[in-house]
């Protein structure tokens, strides 16, 4: 029944059994094509639990090599992959994983030329980057492509969880129409992050991901998921679609896609997209 061979069959068992996911849901999944925008700290729990759920394709997106101090939070690479391409360290862990799973390396900076030709192939986009050019450009092709984007950031002892998609609520503009000036926000690389808050934060976009795969409980659609890990404290706000939104509203000001070529004063070319 649906066409699992006996190995498949043992190795998503526990979801098989599951009432809300069962061979159909499996089968979902398998088929299921996911972007992962980063291959750093959010995209390494993201990228590996659903490798290991059997999400059939993932797209990863980074231009980075392997960084000593990538190590302390991002689990897909090993001492050994520094100085190697992201890419190649991510493909090579994903695949010892599960290696039902077809790996997709887009080693490229997303710039307008390329990104809608890049988001298109794929059901649903998971962001893991920390630099703003990237997120607003992603928004926006999501937005104009009609694919859901599960969203998460981290900063210090603080992450953050959502699911923007126009068709059904917000998107990231919604909340934040522009961009902040240059220098206003910090990098993880400036303020330092908390090593394991990543893998809270990139666990609940993998969840986030399954959900939408499977069309099964509450997303976090029109809702924030904000993580306090030095309290120990989860809480919700309500996002609301922004009516005048420049991007998603019915009189858009944005039809088109913008390259922020400016952010914490590094030129656009060098700054790639970087992963938290």
């Amino acid at each position: 029944m649906f066409g699992f061979t006996n190995e498949q069959i043992y190795r998503y068992s526990r979801h098989i059994i599951l009432p809300d996911v069962g061979g159909a849901g499996q089968k979902k999944l398998l088929n299921a094509k996911v972007l992962l925008v980063g291959a750093g700290g959010l995209g390494s729990p993201a990228a590996m639990y659903l490798a290991a759920a059997g999400v059939g394709t993932l797209g990863l997106v980074d231009f980075d090599c392997v960084d000593l101090s990538n190590l302390q939070r991002q689990l897909l690479h090993r001492t050994k992959d520094i100085g190697r391409p992201k890419l190649d360290s991510a493909a090579d862990t994903l695949n010892a994983l599960n290696p039902d799973v077809r790996v997709n390396k887009h080693q490229v900076v997303l710039t307008s030329e390329n990104v809608m030709d890049i988001v298109g192939e794929y059901d649903i986009v998971v962001n893991g980057t920390d630099n703003f050019p990237t997120r607003y450009l992603v928004n926006d092709a999501c937005v104009f492509a009609g694919r859901p984007l599960v969203d998460g950031s981290i900063f210090m002892f603080d992450g953050q969880a959502t699911v923007f998609d126009a068709k059904r609520g917000p998107c990231y503009r919604c909340l934040f129409p522009t961009p902040p000036p240059p220098g206003e926000v910090p990098s993880c690389q400036e303020a330092g992050v908390l090593g394991v808050l990543p893998g809270i934060i990139g666990s609940i976009q993998a969840v986030e991901a399954i959900k939408l795969i499977l069309g099964k409980g509450d997303s976090l659609i029109g809702r924030l998921l904000l993580f306090d890990a030095l309290a120990m404290e989860f809480r919700e706000v309500k996002v609301d679609k922004n009516p005048d939104c420049p991007v998603c509203s019915d009189h858009p000001t944005i039809t088109e896609l913008i390259d922020y070529e400016q952010f914490c004063g590094v030129p656009f070319p060098e700054n790639k997209a970087v992963a938290a």
